[in-house]
């Protein structure tokens, strides 16, 4: 294959470059070895940042995020939320870092407003009686599977092309240039190579080992944060507790849940990432001091993801700069220079457009190109794949249309086959062979309170009966799917979610013979 620019990764910046180059008319192709925001981008809060929590450590971030946040509400509504939120403190907060905050706001002209703690807690009844203080500021929540997955579409009506399940193995590099790129179709186990001009390194926490592969150098340091789901929305606005930085700072309402997180632990592998016992406990524990029905709460899930920070010295995973990271490879005092290698990296999913500009400038410089970044001012259309993964859509759908009032799959979140029917014409619209894993990332499916123990091997059913599985297909592919959410749901076994245990292990493993990990 041939293309002007090859993208690596699928998130949320690799969606929104793909998108920024296909609007300047400059052909690229997208990777990734799984699937769309099947890394970080889908392992985070959804929270679209106000630009307030960083206006202590880091001015420019907290500006970006503010601009950000406006200009995502303007352009694509239909994946936010504007909830606003609110930053609370409680007794045993620091009164000094309580009174710089609307000055530093102010300063960095983020907005905010002062209110008391009767008008906190009257806005939200779920806050803590021994709040002391208490400011509104513009947090919202953003689906970052509808977000990535709409840019996705865009940029594919534009003319890029995306191929998802390609693993990258390795570059072919000459004299300073990567000629290509060696990939391996992970379905097919189909080995072939992508020329491109140019190249963009958008892996997130992987950035260092893809550039590694072209001989090119970036240091990571490796993030990891957990959080938990609720199995019941518990606030109406985004609520952080002020103070410095520290684990369950934040509880983002999102859907029908929140979710409360997040926690700081530097790891040494990408191996095997899941949260554990002692950060559900720590998180469960802390959110409790400023949201006290979290300390007795039902969760149905607990996940974690990876920051991908970019390493300075003697600096750790809550002192690492949140800001991106966008290196040219191409600096003359650079041993390892790579000409026509890009790597953004770092930053947060609030400010994924203006990374993919900044990427996609030096990309369009390098290519001659003087077409301008147009994700500024043309809205995002809302597409068909990412229109299954908005919480509470499904239900409405079901419920207001008779027609559509089929029967459904998952009952936790009320997703019917006539949905799974339009998630998989869109799957192989691209070309894909529908998977389990693949229509839960763009439906609710497995997401509510039975975390996939019956929905999917309804949905094993409902493919098999429409023809899209075979043979032993659907069986290995429930396998990874309940392991997948089963990972997540281990670390909140405890009291009386021991019932619950008992249910699910009976039906996976006595019923079907299967192991949970």
């Amino acid at each position: 294959m041939e293309t002007q620019v090859l993208i690596i990764g699928g998130g949320s910046t690799g969606t929104g470059i793909a998108r920024d180059l296909a609007l300047r008319g400059i052909d690229c192709i997208l990777i990734d070895q799984k699937d769309i925001n099947a890394g970080a981008s889908g392992a985070n809060h959804g929270l679209l940042h106000s630009g307030a929590r960083y206006v202590f450590k880091d001015g420019q971030a907290a500006a970006e995020c503010h601009r950000e946040n406006l200009l995502l509400k303007q352009l694509a509504p239909h994946c936010i939320e504007d909830t606003g939120g609110l930053f609370v403190a409680v007794a045993q907060d620091d009164d000094n870092y309580i009174a710089d905050f609307p000055q530093l706001c102010n300063r960095y002209g983020i907005p905010v407003k002062s209110l008391s703690p009767e008008e906190a807690k009257e806005k939200e009844p779920c806050l803590a009686e021994n709040i002391k203080a208490a400011f509104a500021v513009q947090d919202g929540v953003v689906d970052p599977f509808m977000l990535s997955l709409d840019n996705a579409a865009d940029a594919q009506a534009n003319g890029a092309t995306i191929l998802r399940n390609v693993k990258l193995e390795g570059f072919i590099v000459e004299k300073g240039r990567i000629q290509a790129a060696r990939v391996t179709h992970k379905r097919s186990g189909k080995e072939f190579e992508i020329e491109a001009v140019q190249f963009v390194n958008a892996t997130g926490a992987w950035a260092d080992t893809v550039a590694a592969m072209a001989g090119a150098g970036i240091s990571m340091s490796y993030s990891k944060g957990s959080l938990l789901v609720t199995q019941s929305r518990m606030n109406d606005r985004v609520i952080n507790r002020l103070r410095k930085a520290s684990d369950a700072d934040i509880l983002v309402p999102g859907g029908t849940v929140s979710i409360i997180g997040t926690t700081s632990m530097e790891i040494d592998s990408l191996d095997d990432i899941r949260p554990t016992t002692a950060e559900v406990d720590a998180i469960i524990k802390e959110g409790a001091d400023m949201v006290p029905s979290l300390g007795n709460a039902r969760y149905i899930r607990a996940y974690a993801g990876v920051r991908p920070l970019v390493r300075t010295p003697g600096g750790d995973g809550r002192s690492i700069s949140r800001n991106y990271t966008l290196k040219t490879h191409d600096e003359d005092h650079d041993k390892n220079k790579v000409e026509n290698l890009v790597t953004i990296t770092g930053g947060k999913l609030t400010t994924f457009r203006l990374m993919a500009e900044k990427a996609s400038d030096i990309v369009a410089g390098r290519l001659k190109n003087s077409n301008p970044c147009l994700t500024a001012k043309n809205p995002l259309p809302a597409s068909a794949k990412g229109e299954w993964t908005e919480p509470g859509k499904a239900p409405r759908v079901w419920m207001k249309n008779p027609e559509r009032r089929d029967t459904l799959i998952c009952e936790c979140e009320m997703v019917s086959e006539y949905m799974v029917d339009e998630i998989v014409r869109s799957l192989k619209d691209e070309g894909a062979l529908p998977t389990l894993e693949e229509v839960g990332r763009r439906s609710r499916i497995g997401k509510g309170p039975c975390q996939g123990t019956f929905c999917s091997f309804r949905l094993a059913a409902y493919l098999y009966r429409k023809g899209e599985l075979a043979d032993d297909q659907g069986m290995d592919q429930v396998k990874d799917f309940v392991n997948e959410r089963w990972k997540g749901f281990r670390p909140l076994v405890r009291d009386k979610e021991l019932m619950r245990v008992e249910l699910q292990e009976s039906f996976l493993c006595a019923l079907f013979g299967m192991e949970t990990l």
